[in-house]
């Protein structure tokens, strides 16, 4: 896969070509897969995917960026962020590829990897005189040349959830080294629910949760081809996903874009040493998790793309049924559009209060990340309920394409179930097939279930957010009013001290004479 003879991926149609004539292993629906890039179900995951690169010719100050590292144009999926503009830019891409693909696009994970493994691998570095990052950088200057999609291999299958990695009756629940050699390491176990990890060229596998010197043989960071000998790829179902095998492409619903997820078993898969970026330093898979969930929970900003589109087609079927001047459906289209904001606004703002790590790259803000991402385990399910509280019960009713096509009956759907006169029938039921894709179909995978489920469930922001929520300050700023003294410096922080002292002397001086 690093073959020098490589070069750039630039356009959607190059990415596509990428995938050809690979030697993978992928199960759906109990048989092999022949040729991922043609199969019916899999091709509008792949096509999501493509959108990326054509984005970046369209508009590449949006999509792309001058890589400090090649000196080259790449992908801004590959660009590690120097400065919190990038981050808000990220967001922006995430954003308008939500809007032009309706679904997951499978980039953002890789993307997210790839920034946190910088600070990580230079703190590791520091701590233990290791040489990782200079690997690290090795590989991204490698990866951004050739132009890859990049994925992260980071969700566990986990096994007993009350127990550590290293207390699983079956140590492959959890990836970890099987044996090593001169040259690297060997590693088995299995990640499931991987997003576009069929649709990538490299994966980056990380621990999945904080680690202890008894789980040494699960702290293993490294990078491998998709097409590495010993991994095998099972395909996740989808709601209505055989759809799309079906004649026409109404009735999918999103006939050219989908998500995709799978589960990747490694049955002792090589790592050469110049591909790994952790091996044993347990005490940093924490850091890691919690840098990359930073970053990965204000990246949801990608679900207000997606929002935009249902808002659209909620909107557009009040049109089609006559009634899009009701005063309750512009209210509707108003809490919608205010819920979808809400997705955004918190996404970007943890983005702008990024700060600069020692390795060099930008940090976004974590506790506005956390806010981000519960929003997201929330919003848009209430979205998805006005939507199809807009479009009526025909959304889970519709007769197929098939039927509408039907000599026999097709004239009597075209007569029964017209909207607006103005308005072809056939319009009307692919707006509610839409609706029926990103609200129980296909593509609700990606804004339902995964903003349930993705970069951690809810209670997992609720403790970060505890973690963050600063209580002693804020307690200190009520008694600062209230004319109570402080107790200590260290009540309120030594960096606010002076501050808070000055201000409380101004205010009761009396006190402090």
């Amino acid at each position: 896969m690093d073959d020098v003879s490589v070069t750039q991926i630039r356009s959607g149609s190059d990415y596509i070509e990428s995938l050809r004539d690979r030697d993978l292993t992928i199960y759906y629906l109990g048989a092999l897969v022949d040729d991922p890039v043609e199969h019916p179900v899999i091709r509008p995951s792949i096509n999501a995917v493509a959108e990326t690169y054509d984005l970046a010719l369209r508009d590449p100050e949006l999509a792309s960026v001058i890589s400090p590292i090649t000196g080259e144009r790449i992908s801004r999926f590959l660009h590690i962020a120097d400065s919190a503009a990038d981050l808000v830019m990220q967001n922006k891409m995430q954003r308008r590829l939500g809007q032009l693909t309706g679904a997951c696009f499978q980039r953002c994970v890789g993307m997210d990897a790839l920034n946190s493994l910088h600070s990580v691998t230079f703190d590791i570095d520091e701590a233990h005189g290791t040489t990782y990052h200079q690997r690290f950088r090795e590989f991204v200057a490698m990866v951004q040349s050739r132009g890859y999609v990049i994925g992260g291999a980071m969700t566990d299958v986990k096994g007993d959830r009350g127990k550590a990695p290293h207390q699983q009756d079956d140590s492959d629940l959890f990836v970890h080294i099987s044996k090593r050699s001169e040259d690297g390491v060997y590693i088995r176990g299995a990640k499931a629910h991987q997003t576009g990890c069929i649709n990538s060229h490299w994966m980056l596998v990380m621990p999945t949760l904080r680690l202890t010197d008894k789980d040494r043989k699960f702290a293993i960071i490294g990078a491998v081809p998709v097409d590495a000998p010993g991994i095998t790829y099972i395909y996740g179902r989808q709601s209505c996903d055989t759809r799309a095998m079906e004649p026409g492409d109404m009735d999918s619903g999103n006939a050219r874009f989908a998500g995709q997820e799978a589960m990747v078993i490694f049955d002792d898969v090589f790592i050469p040493r110049d591909k790994i970026f952790m091996d044993g330093e347990y005490e940093f898979a924490s850091t890691l998790v919690e840098r990359f969930t930073c970053y990965h929970r204000r990246s949801y900003v990608c679900k207000s793309g997606v929002g935009d589109v249902l808002i659209g087609a909620a909107a557009a079927i009040a049109d089609y049924n006559g009634v899009e001047k009701a005063s309750h459906i512009q209210d509707k289209l108003v809490e919608m559009t205010h819920l979808n904001e809400t997705i955004y606004s918190t996404g970007i703002a943890s983005s702008y209060q990024a700060s600069k790590m020692k390795s060099g790259v930008y940090q976004n803000d974590n506790m506005i990340a956390n806010v981000c991402k519960h929003h997201v385990t929330r919003i848009p399910y209430e979205i998805g309920r006005l939507a199809q509280d807009l479009a009526g019960g025909i959304v889970a009713t519709a007769p197929s394409q098939q039927d509408l096509e039907n000599p026999a009956i097709g004239e009597l759907i075209r007569k029964y179930l017209k909207g607006r006169k103005e308005i072809a029938t056939e319009d009307r039921l692919r707006i509610v097939r839409l609706i029926e894709n990103m609200t129980l179909g296909r593509n609700a995978v990606g804004y339902l279930t995964e903003s349930m489920h993705g970069a951690g469930s809810p209670q997992a922001q609720r403790v970060q957010i505890a973690r963050e929520m600063q209580l002693e300050f804020k307690k200190s700023l009520a008694r600062t009013l209230a004319g109570i003294a402080p107790e200590s410096a260290e009540e309120i922080g030594e960096d606010l001290s002076d501050y808070m002292a000055a201000v409380f002397r101004t205010v009761t001086p009396e006190k402090n004479e």
